[in-house]
């Protein structure tokens, strides 16, 4: 039974080989010839879900894609075509994947800015035929030095709200009674009052701790996990840094974190750039 299925499976390769005259027709006259055979069907395993989901390319143009592949098959060791298909390949590339990821880098989720693809076309060939006055080494220093300005001033714009609204909730918060201020601006309000031992920076520690944004909405829970967690207190953000060195073991405490004590201007999951943090922290005790 599983010898006829090879064969079944040849004929029907070959049927479909043969009905495309830009591809070499299977003529399997002795052992080499099917090794060759089959080698080149074992090669394409998952080659098709490759070119539609690396690549981008629509399966309903195959035979152009074949007729390409043909030719830089067959090209051997030309070396000028082969130059040519390397520069489509990588052209491709640049078009398809590395400005779409510049893109998104810089400009985030707003589809509607892009780099210019003349311009990075220019320095590309410049830099790659050598006829740049410009070291390359400098070129990627001004290079990450503008696109840190470019993607400052995006996210500045798409999230800028949210640095305000953690500002007017610190200055409220820091007004109720019970609030308590740490360095950097960390709030803290006290739940339950530890009597242990308060842990330095490198000290691991075990803790229990939910976090939300200012809005109520939870982004993290280790009580959801039925787990406490374990790590260095210098190894999170700052802000709990800050307020695990000012706890005593068996201290449960509400901590209010600005922004810039917490994650900044990165996002982090469900954590939007600028977003002052509150969490519920309860130090479990010191990992030894």
């Amino acid at each position: 039974m599983k010898k006829a299925s090879i064969i079944l499976a040849f004929v029907a390769a070959m049927g479909f080989v043969s009905c495309n005259g830009q591809s070499p027709k299977a003529n399997l006259q002795n052992d080499v010839d099917t090794l060759s055979y089959t080698i080149g069907i074992a090669q394409t395993q998952g080659l098709k879900e490759y070119l539609q989901g690396r690549l981008g390319i629509d399966t309903t143009y195959m035979s152009e894609f074949i007729k390409g592949l043909t030719d830089g098959a067959y090209a051997g060791d030309d070396k000028k075509q082969a130059a040519y298909y390397a520069g489509i390949q990588i052209g491709q590339q640049i078009g398809n994947q590395m400005i779409k990821g510049i893109n998104q880098e810089v400009f985030g989720n707003d589809s509607t800015k892009t780099i210019s693809l003349d311009n990075f076309l220019a320095g590309f060939i410049q830099g790659v035929s050598g006829t740049t006055k410009l070291p390359i080494e400098q070129a990627q220093v001004i290079a990450q030095t503008k696109m840190d300005k470019v993607k400052a001033e995006t996210i500045e714009k798409e999230y800028g709200p949210n640095r305000k609204a953690g500002e007017e909730f610190m200055a409220n918060k820091a007004k109720e009674e019970g609030v308590k201020t740490l360095e950097n601006g960390i709030l803290y309000k006290v739940i339950t009052e530890g009597k242990g031992e308060t842990p330095k920076e490198t000290d691991k520690v075990k803790v229990h701790y939910k976090g939300t944004l200012i809005d109520g909405t939870e982004f993290d829970s280790s009580y959801q996990r039925n787990e406490p967690s374990v790590f260095a207190a210098n190894q999170v953000i700052h802000g709990w840094t800050t307020a695990l060195i000012h706890m005593p073991v068996g201290s449960k405490w509400e901590v209010y974190i600005p922004q810039e004590e917490a994650y900044g201007s990165r996002l982090a999951g469900n954590i939007k750039p600028f977003s002052a943090l509150i969490f519920e922290i309860e130090l479990l005790g010191i990992e030894k």
